[in-house]
């Protein structure tokens, strides 16, 4: 499993990261073996919350690992969930049940 980051706006970030502004540029640094770090909201612009955690998921589909936001809680649930779909961790909860 990946390591997966959530900081604040304010927060250093690691020299080795590398800054992604687009999902096409995530891709690619993805596939050269980088660790991708991306802003949300400033990929979602003026979409407010709902599109701020949107571009977090897909972000985190396309393979980002480092997330800067004022939301950490919400994009970090975003995130793992994600990663859940994804196949890349196990769901945090699992309920089976019979309807």
């Amino acid at each position: 499993m990946r390591a997966l980051v959530v900081i604040g706006p304010g927060d250093p970030g690691d020299p080795g990261w590398a800054e992604a502004r687009s999902i096409a540029e995530i891709e690619e640094l993805v596939r050269a073996g980088r660790t991708v770090a991306v802003t949300p909201a400033a990929l979602a612009g003026d979409g407010g919350e709902a599109a701020e955690l949107a571009v977090a998921s897909v972000c985190a589909w396309a393979g980002a690992r480092v997330f800067r936001t004022d939301r950490p809680g919400q994009v970090r649930q975003a995130v793992e969930m994600t990663e859940s779909l994804a196949g890349r961790r196990p769901p945090r909860l699992t309920r089976r049940g019979l309807a």
